[in-house]
């Protein structure tokens, strides 16, 4: 007994030691993001199947388990309770006779109306049939269920699949399913080749055709996917808030996420404005969605990258990550709602103050390198600046690389240039200058910027225009510079390093 005494500490001491070492070594691989999630290996895509409960917020995704390029698409599965510190767990879905596992969404069946038991999660899922596919009948396409009765942890594939055929659409996927109260039903939003469709349902077995949205309204220079539909209140009354995302046809090209404002009755969605909006102006954020079960707030994540070339990027052993969570809300310019997105609350507990003046006059350049060397890639800048003034952020590191993120008060744009940013020859419209359109009226300008190794991501105007970017350098980009052609002055700038996560 004294024996085994001895070795068992010594034994989980070595395990405990080897977890951190494959931990430490993960986080050190180039690019590799140090707050954002990204798999410890292999192909990520689409954040599906979000859902909170019991204060951990489940992050289930499009993963290949053998390797780097899209491949048979799995769920993976991730749970945080701050959306910085993730926790990876065990692969939640796996292929299976009816086909690949696409995209989809998970709810808490809180009054068991499936009858798979009270607060029961229910996955509601995309089947994808290769083989249906090869034959070209365009039925290969059809939605399932599964269900876990302990959080996610192991789930059960329901014997009636599919639950809702296909009806003869070839593009006919990624339903986001929510609790409609007015009606005491079920609607799923799903992706029908160049529209949405919603469906009700009493059980998430059966489902009923309500109507069909879009088809000449908005983005169409590529199939709409991964639609999300969800309340949001506003100057005390509920609009309603419709994600599709689109490839390709993005506003600065490949993947982006368009999204509509409106009235929903729980039969059709109807909305006012003819405009086309972008949730997101940069490159790298699509196929994002809310998390379920959170009430009036609503938290969105997408993936960080670009079908245009995802399958290319430079990483080794992971390709693929998430943006920032990101907390939504409405905001009305011009008698017209927008949507703004902000990094969630849950981030500020991870700010360490590095620099703060509260008025600066820029003459030309100001140099901040001295209090941005030591983070390692890694920090938020924020300031205030007024809007008739052209102000340009300069990232750098050793080998004279360089990301350029600003606005031009000429044009009215805001700007990020990754032409000279890194590595760029694994796609030959990689490097390139990505532009977006301020939509707020307000003298002031304010900017924050997150940058996480080699990502970053522009909110501007309290999150009306956002842009995200992914960027990679040949060592971390510690130099950080602030210019402007004509004097101008900045107020309450800000840098701050963001605390180790694991």
């Amino acid at each position: 007994m004294k024996i085994k005494y001895i070795l068992l500490p010594f034994f989980l001491s070595a395990v405990i030691i080897s977890t951190r070492s494959i931990a430490q070594s993960v986080q050190q691989e180039k690019y590799r993001p140090q707050f954002h999630f990204s798999p410890k290996a292999h192909w990520m895509n689409d954040p599906n199947g979000m859902v909170f409960y019991n204060g951990i917020y489940h992050l289930f995704f499009q993963y290949y388990p053998n390797g780097t390029i899209w491949g048979p698409m799995h769920w993976g599965h991730a749970t945080t309770r701050n959306f910085l510190n993730w926790d990876e767990k065990p692969i939640a879905l796996y292929p299976d006779s009816l086909g690949m596992i696409f995209s989809g969404s998970v709810i808490v069946d809180q009054h068991n109306t499936a009858g798979f038991g009270e607060n029961a999660f229910v996955a509601i899922f995309t089947h994808h049939n290769q083989k249906i596919e090869e034959a070209k009948t365009g039925l290969h396409q059809y939605q399932s269920i599964a269900y876990s009765n302990d959080e996610g942890k192991s789930w059960t594939k329901y014997k009636g699949n599919p639950v809702l055929p296909n009806p003869g659409i070839s593009d006919f996927r990624d339903p986001k399913v929510m609790w409609y109260e007015a009606g005491k039903k079920w609607i799923m939003t799903l992706a029908t080749k160049d529209r949405i469709t919603f469906y009700s349902s009493a059980n998430l077995k059966n489902w009923k055709r309500e109507s069909d949205f879009g088809a000449d309204l908005g983005a169409h220079g590529g199939v709409w996917e991964c639609p999300d539909l969800f309340p949001l209140a506003h100057n005390g009354k509920t609009d309603w808030v419709l994600l599709v995302s689109i490839n390709p046809g993005g506003p600065n090209g490949g993947s982006a996420t368009q999204y509509f404002t409106g009235d929903f009755d729980g039969n059709k969605f109807t909305t006012k404005s003819k405009a086309v909006k972008w949730l997101d102006y940069g490159t790298d954020n699509y196929a994002g969605v809310t998390w379920s079960n959170t009430g009036k707030r609503k938290i969105f994540i997408g993936w960080m990258n670009n079908w245009q070339y995802a399958n290319q990027v430079p990483t080794k052993k992971w390709r693929g990550a998430n943006t920032l969570a990101r907390d939504l809300s409405l905001n009305e310019v011009k008698g017209d709602l927008f949507l703004c997105a902000t990094p969630v609350k849950e981030v500020l507990p991870f700010l360490e103050p590095i620099y703060k003046k509260a008025l600066v006059t820029l003459n030309k350049e100001i140099d901040l390198s001295t209090y941005s060397g030591s983070l390692n890639g890694k920090l938020k800048l924020d300031f205030n600046f007024d809007k008739d003034k052209s102000v340009k952020i300069i990232l750098s590191n050793k080998e004279a690389q360089k990301l350029v993120i600003g606005y031009d008060s000429q044009t009215g744009y805001y700007y990020i240039d990754r032409t000279q940013a890194g590595k760029s020859d694994f796609e030959n419209g990689f490097a390139q200058k990505h532009i977006a359109l301020r939509i707020a009226e307000s003298k002031n300008i304010k900017l924050s910027l997150v940058v996480d190794v080699a990502s970053v991501e522009l909110f501007a105007d309290e999150g009306l225009t956002v842009m995200t970017d992914v960027f990679f350098p040949e060592s971390l980009m510690n130099g950080l510079k602030i210019s402007s052609e004509k004097s101008a002055r900045l107020s309450d700038l800000s840098i701050f390093g963001i605390k180790k996560v694991r």
